[in-house]
């Protein structure tokens, strides 16, 4: 170490690269500039090498971004339908199963098959994954914790009625939603399982809603089918239930339905 520090700045370079593993060149220029003052020095340091990390990180992205756009000229900030489908296979998620979703909801995807540079980049540089392999890697993570964590499912599923909706449609039509559903509740596609032993909850759902309600599917709809679903999975007798309840129409009716199906029984029924 250069003579021409004093003894107190010498131990103060030799804590600054203790305390951060730094050459003492860089030690002497950080404390330099924080008036030699280790803990301001080190703190400068730790946020420099963050900020550089961050730049390095979002720099990956971006060119990763770039090498699946589908018209760098006419949409140099855009990814669609081909790209994204290249993109989707690369990081091994199908288009048919809920994890997809889980992706585009994290990238904040405005339509299905279109990712916008921006969210990307914000996406993907929030959780450290600034390449294809630990974004593999992160969407077979998610794969596994969706049918596992209610609120992460919930999210997901509620921001599947945005962007699944036709444009310039404030509600989704009968057919994407009931094709949501069975993506949505059905295990074999990273889902939850509606349908159970005693009774097929999922496809008397889809029965009522295509032969008695016919209607578009509205938000309040959408989210609370999946709300709905979750306490019959806990208790199928509907003890739980009343008319007064807060429910769209299309439960409300959906409940008779069922328990016509039964043959008008409310009573418990045996569950494995």
């Amino acid at each position: 170490m250069p003579s021409i520090y004093s003894s107190s700045q010498r131990q103060m370079i030799s804590q600054f690269t203790g305390l951060t593993g730094a050459k003492d060149g860089v030690a002497s220029k950080f404390l330099k500039s924080s008036g030699w003052n280790v803990e301001r020095a080190v703190d400068a340091y730790y946020q420099n090498t963050q900020e550089s990390a961050s730049s390095g990180t979002v720099a990956a992205i971006n060119k990763l971004f770039d090498s699946y756009r589908d018209n760098p000229k006419e949409n140099p900030d855009g990814i669609g339908i081909e790209g994204a489908m290249k993109y989707l296979a690369d990081i091994q998620v199908q288009l048919d199963e809920v994890v997809c979703l889980g992706i585009a909801e994290l990238l904040r995807c405005p339509s299905m098959g279109e990712f916008t540079r921006e969210s990307f980049v914000e996406g993907w540089k929030n959780i450290d994954c600034d390449t294809i392999a630990k974004q593999a890697s992160h969407a077979a993570n998610l794969r596994a914790r969706l049918p596992n964590e209610p609120d992460l499912f919930r999210r997901v599923y509620r921001y599947a009625f945005l962007i699944c909706r036709l444009q310039g449609q404030r509600n989704l039509t009968l057919e994407i939603a009931t094709e949501q559903w069975r993506l949505f509740f059905t295990a074999s596609n990273g889902g939850v399982t509606w349908n159970t032993r005693t009774t097929p909850w999922l496809d008397w759902w889809i029965e009522f809603v295509e032969g008695n309600w016919k209607r578009p599917v509205n938000k309040d709809l959408w989210e609370q089918v999946e709300v709905f679903m979750r306490k019959t999975r806990e208790d199928e007798a509907f003890s739980w239930w009343s008319e007064d309840g807060a429910w769209p129409g299309a439960i409300d009716e959906f409940v008779g339905f069922v328990q016509a199906k039964r043959g008008g029984k409310s009573e418990a029924m045996e569950v494995e």
